[in-house]
């Protein structure tokens, strides 16, 4: 029986990693895990480590201690292509699209893992390489048209409102087909309206099959849409549970939840 057939355990956890720059302590003992099609929300105060936390889930960094179990498989040491290769994809704080290039063709590049045709193939324009770039495409305007995209595919990227071009981020991602979506402050610089719209669109990818977990200072956003909230603080975890609960522990109204204008620099 297959890895994939056997494993009944959660998608991604986290066991007593830590991390240690120098003599600094960024993470330490930090355990959580991330069930198949649940939305986890990680928060936690300026400096906690949520950002390092995502760095080493994603290959960026190596954990000194505790393992990372992706289906109970430890991906602690793997670079970050081969964690991508994995299923698990992420956004970032800062909107990192191909500039000169239109919506369209910054999602069409997030899907470079997904092509099975040889390179030489392109150059030849083979039959088989215009039926899977007909396929790409097809598949890149359907996840467009599921952002309220579709309509600025032809667009360049960069000369869009920031609102828009933090949904072409998310398309891109999405056109990598992940398994664990990992969004890094989704909501950023958002307004009130694209927040909302965000929360929804959130919850439409977690229907589609895709396991959603994010850090967000938006507490609207946070609350509103995760299954569970992991809290961190000096690198440790301090409160674990569903939002209610998370939001009237004590001791994540005096880390956290008293403050609005945090900014995470771990």
């Amino acid at each position: 029986m297959s890895q994939e057939m056997s494993h009944t355990g959660p998608l991604l956890k986290l066991d007593n990693v830590g991390i240690s720059f120098g003599g600094l302590r960024a993470v330490d003992q930090l355990d959580f895990a991330v069930e198949k099609g649940h939305i986890v929300g990680l928060i936690g105060p300026n400096g906690a480590g949520k950002t390092t936390v995502f760095n080493m889930i994603t290959g960026v960094y190596k954990p000194t201690d505790g393992a990372i179990l992706w289906k109970d498989r430890d991906i602690g040491a793997l670079p970050p292509y081969k964690v991508a290769q994995c299923g698990i994809l992420r956004t970032f704080q800062t909107i990192r699209l191909f500039s000169g290039m239109t919506v369209l063709e910054n999602v069409l590049a997030g899907q470079h893992m997904q092509t099975r045709q040889a390179w030489w193939a392109s150059l030849l324009s083979t039959p088989g390489q215009r039926r899977e770039e007909r396929d790409l495409r097809e598949r890149c305007m359907a996840i467009l048209d599921r952002l309220n995209l579709a309509d600025v595919a032809h667009e360049p990227a960069t000369s869009l409102p920031y609102g828009v071009q933090r949904r072409v981020e998310l398309a891109r991602t999405l056109a990598a087909s992940p398994e664990l979506l990992i969004l890094d402050e989704p909501a950023a610089g958002l307004n009130d309206q694209e927040s909302a719209e965000l929360n929804t669109q959130i919850r439409e990818i977690r229907d589609s099959g895709v396991t959603i977990l994010l850090v967000e200072h938006d507490m609207n956003v946070v609350m509103n849409v995760t299954d569970r909230i992991v809290v961190i603080n000096f690198g440790r975890k301090i409160a674990e549970g569903e939002p209610l609960s998370v939001r009237n522990d004590p001791q994540v109204i005096e880390a956290y939840l008293g403050s609005d204008e945090d900014e995470d620099v771990a």
